[in-house]
């Protein structure tokens, strides 16, 4: 078998049969596809039976960024490569997940990802965000470039990534219990024991979102609790705040070409992300009804 492929679910009936018709014609072949679906209340369960593949259902209540995750590794105990999609993610040709694959034939590789794409509908904010996060260039990470490329080094994005099973054993793999960015936990802990994460830049999914800039404003709080609570990752590999920076001075060069007239939607989304962030860094001094009204992952909180 090369590779198991693994796909939480909730909810995904309107493109899950899409997906899974993209994956199953994909060139390569060797797979094993496994959805963990969180109790969808829709079709999700019913339309991917029809593809004759692993379905394993769980409470929506037990569901966690991490642990579930790590409970589809454990039901995938055969494979060495596991690779992560989310439902939303849809491969942009049928080289895709034999180009990401690959990527691990460099046993000093312990995961990779791979370029993410804005879909067909995507505002301008959600393009921008795919086009400064996944350029059109590949690179392969390790420690040493923390120096340069800061807390990047560990960035990864779960919607499209594989990973070695001997380098997640390694680590400890998937932890429990995050709010988000659990991707980004393990890819940090790998790199510092040795290994290199790659960026396939030539593996392409269509994955983006239309974000309200009230979702911003909770996704970067969660953002903020997160790097709260793992404060070793801003230790070891920098401050998000000055690619937060970056970000901001490459959305108004984008927009100025692209979009002029969504400037000052930017700066005020830019401010709420800001805050957002801030709060979530101080999340210890809120009341916990505040955290879960202004949580974008509400059920971490319970």
């Amino acid at each position: 078998m090369k590779a198991s492929v693994i796909i939480p679910t909730n909810n995904a009936g309107s493109h899950i049969e899409k997906l899974l018709d993209l994956v199953a014609h994909q060139t390569l072949q060797e797979i094993d596809v496994l959805i963990i679906d969180s109790s969808s209340s829709d079709d999700t369960v019913e339309k991917a039976r029809k593809f004759g593949i692993r379905i394993e259902v769980i409470p929506v209540s037990s569901f966690d960024h991490g642990a579930t995750r790590q409970r589809a590794v454990e039901l995938c105990a055969t494979s060495e490569r596991l690779v992560f999609f989310t439902q939303d993610a849809l491969p942009y040709d049928i080289y895709s997940l034999e180009r990401l694959v690959a990527c691990l034939d460099d046993d000093s590789v312990g995961a990779a990802y791979g370029r993410q794409l804005p879909a067909p509908l995507a505002t301008p904010f959600a393009a921008h965000a795919r086009l400064f996060n996944y350029p059109p260039d590949s690179i392969v990470k390790s420690l040493t470039d923390s120096a340069r490329l800061g807390i990047k080094t560990a960035f990864i994005s779960n919607s499209f990534a594989a990973y070695r099973r001997s380098a997640l054993i390694s680590i400890g793999g998937f932890p429990d219990n995050v709010i988000l960015s659990e991707d980004m936990y393990v890819t940090a802990k790998m790199l510092m024991n040795g290994y290199k994460i790659a960026y396939c830049a030539d593996a392409c999914v269509y994955h983006s979102h239309n974000y309200s800039p009230w979702q911003e404003f909770k996704r970067y709080f969660d953002q903020g609790v997160f790097h709260a609570q793992e404060a070793w990752i801003r230790s070891e590999f920098g401050h998000a705040e000055g690619e937060g920076k970056k970000f901001v001075q490459s959305e108004l060069r984008y927009l100025i070409k692209e979009a002029p007239w969504l400037i000052p939607s930017a700066l005020y989304r830019s401010m709420l992300k800001y805050i957002g962030y801030r709060l979530g860094q101080n999340e210890c001094a809120l009341p916990i009804q505040v955290k879960r009204c202004i949580s974008m992952n509400k059920g971490y909180w319970n």
